[in-house]
């Protein structure tokens, strides 16, 4: 199948108010459900990463950019959960909310065509970036933002301290030769912490660092691949002893695959890499366990899990803009090729 261009008639289509919502009951906003910070922070970071962003997507980014500014407080955590009428549920955090914003914060001062948001971006990120978190995933996000702060602002304190301070949380030895990861078990955006571990390493000049993320996406990727395509870690997560359980499996799963083996190939420049993000891209277009199309061809949402009896036909946020940050990765390695 000829892989598609991403559509974002869908992910407009949860927008309300004051955000984007998290949950939809196939096509329709579960507005009852309200919003999040996890899923307004992806929509920022899929608006940064488009490169011809029409007024409806321009408009929805400075939409995002405003949630995350009220959602964050003067120590630079963040809520993470808003009524749909508009109050903040919960206490401000550096959990992967924090993580996330921090991530498509920098992402935004580093891409933006518009200087307004690039220092409002700037100003929201070195608030947070003063934060830690013990977390590995919330730090991993944050370093990822980081990284993308230090490509247009390579001397900011901020991002630096905080790739330090990532490099600390993150550097961890494997469980053993047998199952070779950090923890003992998969959970969720697994690819993520071996892209963090080697993004780290390169902007410290670390080799070594470099190697063990390399190293563990490998690992990663031979276990997750089952023939010619993917099976990613199902929602219930995976441990030493597999018990054979595939399902649920979840898009963020796979869009982070893509994420991490295409940072592995910028950094190392071996084309075999590629190989990886294609068969992630190959998950949303019908290679997977199933043989079922994973997206919806006519509104561009992303379904939100994939069964044993085939796609759940919900196109929450999450999922949604799991599928568009994979086709942007296959659109600009297409333009970049030709």
């Amino acid at each position: 199948m000829r892989t598609p261009t991403p559509n974002f008639a869908h992910l407009r289509s949860l927008t309300g108010p004051h955000g984007t919502y998290e949950h939809a009951d196939h096509t329709f906003a579960r507005v009852e459900h309200g919003y999040c910070t996890d899923d307004v922070a992806r929509v920022l970071l899929v608006a940064a990463r488009e490169p011809d962003p029409d007024a409806d997507l321009e408009n929805l980014a400075e939409t995002s950019l405003d949630f995350l500014a009220l959602a964050q407080g003067r120590s630079g955590k963040f809520r993470n959960r808003r009524h749909q009428d508009g109050p903040w549920i919960g206490p401000r955090t550096a959990d992967d909310c924090w993580g996330r914003a921090l991530w498509a914060l920098g992402t935004t001062f580093a891409r933006s065509a518009h200087d307004f948001q690039r220092f409002e971006a700037l100003r929201l990120f070195e608030s947070g970036a003063r934060q830690r978190s013990p977390w590995p995933r919330s730090t991993a996000f944050a370093a990822l933002g980081a990284a993308e702060v230090l490509t247009t602002y390579p001397t900011n304190e901020s991002a630096l301290s905080l790739i330090g301070a990532a490099a600390l949380v993150l550097d961890r030895p494997v469980i053993s030769s047998a199952w070779e990861w950090p923890e003992e078990r998969l959970t969720y955006a697994n690819a993520l912490l071996p892209e963090a571990v080697m993004t780290v390493g390169s902007i410290l000049g670390d080799d070594r660092l470099i190697d063990q993320g390399l190293r563990q996406l490998t690992w990663l990727l031979a276990l997750e691949t089952v023939d010619d395509h993917l099976s990613v870690t199902p929602v219930g997560g995976r441990g030493w002893t597999f018990d054979g359980h595939r399902f649920d499996q979840q898009p963020i799963e796979v869009a982070a695959m893509s994420d991490a083996c295409l940072r592995a190939f910028e950094i190392t420049r071996d084309p075999s890499w590629l190989a990886g993000h294609e068969l992630a891209v190959g998950w949303f277009t019908g290679r997977n366990d199933v043989g079922v199309k994973m997206f919806d061809p006519r509104t561009g949402g992303g379904y939100d899990g994939l069964t044993a009896d085939g796609p759940n036909l919900n196109q929450g946020a999450e999922s949604t803009l799991a599928l568009l940050t994979t086709l942007q990765n296959a659109r600009r390695l297409s333009r970049v090729a030709t």
